[in-house]
């Protein structure tokens, strides 16, 4: 992985020139360019997968693991702004709860974001350990957002609740929560994920 003198390191960022440790803007630019290239022809084309034959791309990434890691990133980055402003907006609006608003934030990011939705899920189950990483950690990010686990808890823990709650929202339709509701319903809600 690697960063640059302003950019600080992430999971997802990982080098592109393949001469050192550190991206420029140009190499930032042409990453970018790439990215939106994929994501265009991922829309035009539904269901083809990661398009490695765009010569942009082979020209950026070396393959289909980096490329899946570049968009994970992406849809990180995304995710994390719309949970972020739903966060904020939940605290300012008492009929709405923490885990109704970050399942919302995750529906919202996806239904904008369809084709880069639609490439990474196509990619999970061919994915590298560091892919497997990074959605770990999209997991881990989402259960604390939530409020369904704290950062005390053991990695493969969160992450485990994070993924059944990220199966939850996607299989369910949205549905307005009160933050008041039933402490029984509350409590099912944290143990859903558990074993």
């Amino acid at each position: 992985m690697l960063h640059t003198e302003s950019m600080p390191q992430t999971c997802g960022m990982t080098e592109v020139t393949g001469e050192g440790n550190a991206m420029g803007w140009a190499n930032y630019y042409q990453r970018r360019d790439a990215i939106d290239q994929v994501l265009t022809h991922a829309g035009q084309h539904p269901g083809a997968g990661l398009p490695m034959d765009e010569a942009a791309v082979r020209t950026v990434f070396a393959d289909r693991e980096s490329l899946a890691l570049a968009l994970q990133y992406k849809w990180s980055q995304i995710l994390m702004g719309h949970i972020a402003a739903a966060l904020v907006d939940a605290d300012h609006t008492p009929d709405i709860d923490q885990v109704e608003a970050v399942a919302a934030a995750w529906r919202t990011a996806a239904r904008r974001q369809p084709a880069l939705r639609a490439l990474l899920e196509g990619h999970t189950a061919e994915a590298g350990d560091e892919f497997r990483s990074a959605l770990r950690a999209e997991q881990r990010m989402v259960a604390f957002a939530a409020g369904l686990a704290e950062p005390t808890e053991p990695a493969n823990e969160t992450a485990r609740i994070g993924a059944a709650f990220l199966g939850l929202v996607q299989g369910t339709p949205r549905r307005p929560v009160n933050r008041h509701a039933n402490p029984v319903e509350q409590l099912f809600r944290r143990l859903v994920a558990s074993p």
